[in-house]
């Protein structure tokens, strides 16, 4: 009786480690991808994936961060191509999965990033009359992911982003937008997340701005 209860158990055991190394390896897979890519169909795809992933792994936050992600990602490739009205439906998206991402994982500089990217596609749908509201609420997110790790170099990034793309009178400038460019790549370049898992994206952005390639 005793080896069969002790044979049950490590075949319990052996389950559970196959299906974690399973779950890394195919989250591994599609955060590459999500990397690499910005068709909106693909980021489309993949956000679909990430979703299937959080149904599964209720406990992680990880997949819901990567679903919002994704829907992010796909909305600023869609504002890129002049999209704007795409924006309202793909932050929406992004919000209920960066509200689940939260729930398991509070005062997390990545989350509060992420939301902030939210309120800024919600701003950009219409920048003159929702500035007041959603782009105060993105820069007070923005504030906060900084506050949570200010060595967080995708802060950092974002934060570049804004001030490049910023006419000079508003305050923007691409000479200061270069300059915190330059910031975060230093922060990429000591930066490590602290499982395989967590948030590691943005360095090649940041080297495509200091490449010029930018407009």
């Amino acid at each position: 009786m005793r080896k069969y209860l002790l044979s049950f158990a490590l075949g319990c055991m052996s389950l559970v480690t196959y299906a974690q190394a399973n779950y890394e390896k195919v989250m591994t897979e599609k955060i590459s991808k999500l990397e690499a890519t910005r068709s909106p169909e693909e980021l489309q795809a993949l956000a679909n994936d990430f979703q299937r992933i959080a149904e599964k792994e209720k406990d992680k936050w990880q997949p819901s961060y990567y679903t919002a992600l994704a829907y992010i990602q796909k909305g600023r490739s869609q504002m890129q191509n002049g999209n704007n009205q795409a924006l309202e439906e793909m932050a929406d998206q992004a919000q209920k999965f960066v509200d689940a991402a939260e729930a398991m994982e509070k005062n997390n500089s990545e989350i509060h990033l992420l939301q902030k990217m939210i309120y800024s596609l919600k701003m950009m749908v219409n920048p003159m009359e929702r500035f007041r509201t959603f782009g105060s609420q993105a820069e007070e997110e923005l504030k906060r992911a900084e506050q949570l790790d200010p060595s967080n170099p995708r802060v950092t990034l974002i934060k570049a982003e804004d001030v490049y793309y910023t006419p000079e009178q508003f305050g923007g400038s691409k000479t200061k937008g270069m300059e915190l460019f330059k910031a975060s790549l230093e922060k990429f370049n000591t930066f490590k997340p602290k499982t395989t898992l967590d948030p590691n994206w943005g360095k090649t952005e940041a080297q495509y701005f200091l490449s010029g390639a930018a407009k």
